[in-house]
């Protein structure tokens, strides 16, 4: 019982490891930085970098663990089907609950070439209006820092 917890166990802790293996990260290398003054921030609300389905996934897999220790024969595959059905589900729920919008800005920046850039970013308390700032990055990675 115990060799069949600790596979189990075992399984969904390698699947979560390598599921964090291969989300992207930021990339080493060289990285364009201009200059410029925000001309205008607006709140906005940002979406979480939750990934969705994740919680009924490990719900899933946490419920099927659990009714294989229920029963013998067809009992335990069934206990197996209703539990990752009900795993599922409610880990769905759960990840659903904790899966808020975070505060952010949208900031537009008139670079020194006059050109008007629009970012959008977590929020930095820091920024106002008539600031002199760096846009570091280009496309969906770039962010705007003071000066």
């Amino acid at each position: 019982m115990y060799q069949k917890i600790s596979s189990y166990l075992s399984t969904l802790l390698l699947a979560l490891a390598l599921a964090a293996c291969a989300a992207p990260g930021q990339q080493p290398g060289a990285m364009d930085i201009r200059t410029g003054v925000i001309e205008q921030i607006t709140a906005v609300e940002l979406a979480t970098n939750q990934h969705r389905g994740v919680g009924a996934v490990v719900g899933g897999l946490a419920g099927i663990g659990i009714g294989s220790l229920i029963g013998a024969g067809t009992g335990r595959d069934v206990a197996m089907v209703a539990g990752a059905i009900g795993g599922a589900l409610a880990g769905n729920e759960v990840q659903k609950k904790y899966d808020k919008p975070v505060p952010g800005q949208q900031i537009i920046v008139r670079t020194a070439s006059g050109v008007l850039v629009s970012i959008t970013q977590p929020l930095d308390a820091n920024l106002r209006p008539g600031q002199r700032v760096y846009i570091e990055g280009n496309g969906e990675g770039s962010r705007v820092v003071p000066r």
